[in-house]
């Protein structure tokens, strides 16, 4: 008759059991309802959701035409860079030409049309954006400008660390520097 009862017990037991998870299903059933119908949103919840999209689609839209319309600017400016590179050494040529011609007074006639030619090619190429970049000895060396070719003992303690001699002008062209000055640098 124990065994019985035990039995009975185990069944009472069992029946709990089931009644308690039917119970914790029925909850999680209710849950998952009450889930869904905060999860589906409304109409306006939808028109809200769309219109952000909508908005920041079009500010994207207004970013790439700002963009491609302010490199189309940057390329018509810089279009010209690889012929004002090369007219560079032309330039150097003719500051030569003059420095020397400028040495001897017998040649005033040819120095003067030199002069003119020079004058004329500067003029152009500064009507297109071309700027020298002024340097003096005694200014202070600037990475982004200069490039120092070498390093000298300074013949004073002012010129420690800036700049002794200009050997090569240097040039911008719309505020991009195209060709950096070279300079040496006292030490």
């Amino acid at each position: 008759m124990s065994e019985n009862l035990d039995i009975n017990e185990e069944k009472k037991e069992n029946l709990n059991e089931e009644a308690v998870e039917k119970e914790v299903s029925t909850e999680n059933t209710e849950e998952t309802q009450q889930e869904n119908v905060i999860a589906t949103p409304t109409a306006e919840e939808l028109l809200a959701q769309e219109k952000d999209r909508y908005i920041r689609l079009y500010a994207e839209f207004e970013n790439y035409k700002r963009r491609t319309a302010k490199e189309r600017i940057e390329f018509a400016q810089y279009a010209n860079q690889d012929i004002m590179i090369n007219l560079l050494a032309v330039l150097d040529d003719f500051e030569r030409a003059l420095k020397e011609l400028s040495k001897s007074e017998s040649n005033a006639e040819e120095l003067k049309g030199v002069e003119l030619i020079y004058q004329k090619l500067k003029g152009v190429l500064t009507d297109k954006g071309l700027k020298n970049i002024e340097v003096n000895a005694g200014d202070v060396f600037n990475v982004d400008f200069h490039e120092a070719i070498t390093q000298i003992p300074a013949p004073s303690e002012d010129l420690k660390g800036k700049i002794v001699d200009v050997i090569q002008t240097g040039y911008t062209l719309h505020d991009k520097v195209i060709r950096f000055s070279k300079v040496v640098i006292g030490n």
